[in-house]
Order: C-alpha cells, then sequence, then structure tokens
C-alpha cells in the first residue's frame, strides 16, 4: 500500500485540527469530474466527523487531459496569498467543468481579487513552484489519478463515497486509539 510521502506542513491548505486522531488528504484537480463529485462526499465527512478529522488539499493537475487544471491550482494558490485559498477552492469545484481563463478572472473578481494581478500571476508563473511541489510530492507518494486520498498516511485505494470513506476513516481513528472499530453512522 502506498504512503504519504510528505506529512502535512504549514504550507498546506488545511480544515482542522492538527489534534485530529484522522488526517485526511486529496491530491486533486479542479478539472477533474470526479473531484468534482467527491466534494460533496467530502463536505459530508467533515460534517460528520467535526473536530475528529483534519482535511488537507493538495493539487494534481492532470494537464493532459485538463489543459486548466494548473492555472486552476495556481488560481487557488493566488488566493491563498490573500487568506482566501478555501473560498475559491469551492468556486473552482463548482465551476469545473467549465473552467477558461475567462473565468478564472471572473471568479477572481466575485471574491473581490483583482483580476489584472491574478492575470500576472498567471503569466509569471507566480504559484506554478507550489502547485508543481504538490504534484512531485503526490507522484513520490503514489498518486496516479484523482482523486487520490490518503488516510493517516495511507493511501485509500477503496471507493470514495462518503460511506466507505466514513468506514475507512472510521477504522483509522479505531487504530490511532488502539480500540476496535465501531460502524460508522451517515448523516442523512
Amino acid at each position: 500500500m502506498a504512503e504519504l510521502r510528505y506529512p502535512i506542513n504549514e504550507y498546506d491548505h488545511t480544515l482542522g485540527s492538527a489534534a485530529a486522531a484522522v488526517t485526511l488528504v486529496e491530491y486533486g484537480d479542479y478539472q477533474c469530474p470526479h473531484c468534482q463529485a467527491a466534494q460533496p462526499h467530502i463536505e459530508r465527512i467533515l460534517r460528520q466527523f467535526g473536530p475528529d478529522v483534519r482535511y488537507a488539499y493538495r493539487h494534481f493537475p492532470l494537464t493532459a487531459v485538463h489543459p486548466m487544471a494548473k492555472p486552476a491550482a495556481e488560481t487557488a494558490e493566488f488566493a491563498a496569498s490573500e487568506g482566501n485559498f478555501w473560498p475559491m477552492h469551492a468556486a473552482l469545484f463548482a465551476n469545473g467543468a467549465r473552467l477558461s481563463s475567462q473565468v478564472l478572472m471572473a471568479l477572481s473578481s466575485q471574491l473581490g481579487f483583482d483580476p489584472a494581478r491574478l492575470r500576472f500571476a498567471l503569466t509569471q508563473g507566480t504559484y506554478a513552484p507550489i502547485v508543481d511541489a504538490h504534484f512531485a510530492g503526490g507522484v513520490r507518494s503514489g498518486v496516479n489519478g484523482t482523486p487520490c486520498f490518503f488516510i493517516n498516511g495511507r493511501r485509500h485505494d477503496e471507493p470514495w463515497d462518503a460511506a466507505t470513506l466514513s468506514a475507512a476513516i472510521v477504522r483509522a481513528k479505531s487504530d490511532a486509539r488502539g480500540t476496535r472499530p465501531l460502524t460508522a453512522r451517515i448523516p442523512q
């Protein structure tokens, strides 16, 4: 089983406490329809487990099939530099099927950023090193498609629906505590 080669650090975008029993890391691509479909499941998991789960998102743009994935990831990093990664993250996934340069500029404007600054950052590749580092870390960790999840450092090779992820998180939580797993309860 593949393992996460690079632990969560101060450069990652996370939700939840570092003290959480379980860390869920996603390598994703904003233009990937599977990643877009996974987002409601991730939101459900985060609501279900609350403070017991820490979630981190890392970029893994599959540029050969999704040409706007890397500019979208760089746009998310641009927003992060302004302290607004998560609103841009949500906006990019909500618009993933229609990503274009114009959409990136429109999202930037809607979130209160100067589109000219974003355009300059994209042209200069200002945030490309961050995206490239995420991608390289994913490759070294055994990521070969998106979405790819790691739970407490181990690649999750099962389906990524809420029920399956929830069961895996319950197992990881039990392993972390050294107790027998309980059954997962999925809120409706």
